[in-house]
């Protein structure tokens, strides 16, 4: 297999789409978690893609893809909220249902949806990297893999991660 380095531009264009449609769904989550509105939601996710993309001809395919493109998602979702002002940035994020986990089917059970749109709440309260830590644990990442995104120890990841279940638990 080519290296993204020696790939033609068509190549790396048609391979970077690809990777991109098969993880779209990490660049929705984070969007949908760091902004607001429709609007917004859309802007961060295009910021979030065009970095992808600056960053893609340095990925190293040795590494994994998802916590490449964690790492960079959530650096830019941080980035959007530094740039937003303190009231704003404290304030409960609204969350679209679409752009969420929800189960297949017709209908969702009402407790279930009231309990989703509590735990949403209490994500979108916490500080940027709390909440940066509750989507990857929530995606089942690693703690080996979180830590290397947060660029913060295992130890420290297992400390947050049990803090942030005792602030859940007492929210609740």
């Amino acid at each position: 297999m080519d290296t993204i380095a020696s790939m033609t531009s068509h190549d790396a264009r048609d391979a970077f789409g690809a990777l991109l449609q098969r993880h779209s769904r990490i660049v929705f989550k984070i969007a949908g978690s760091y902004a607001r509105g429709s609007e917004d939601r859309a802007d961060l996710a295009q910021e979030i893609a065009a970095q992808l993309w600056r960053a893609w001809p340095h990925y190293d395919p040795a590494r994994s893809v998802t916590t490449w493109m964690y790492r960079i998602a959530l650096n830019v979702a941080i980035g959007h909220l530094r740039q937003q002002d303190v009231r704003r940035r404290h304030d409960a994020v609204p969350l679209d249902d679409a752009l969420h986990d929800v189960p297949d089917g017709n209908a969702i059970d009402p407790e279930h949806a009231q309990q989703l749109r509590l735990l949403h709440g209490f994500i979108a309260r916490q500080p940027p990297l709390d909440r940066a830590l509750l989507l990857l644990y929530l995606d089942d990442r690693p703690q080996r893999e979180i830590a290397e995104v947060l660029g913060i120890t295992e130890s420290n990841v297992s400390t947050k991660i049990g803090r942030l279940k005792q602030r859940l638990r007492d929210s609740f």
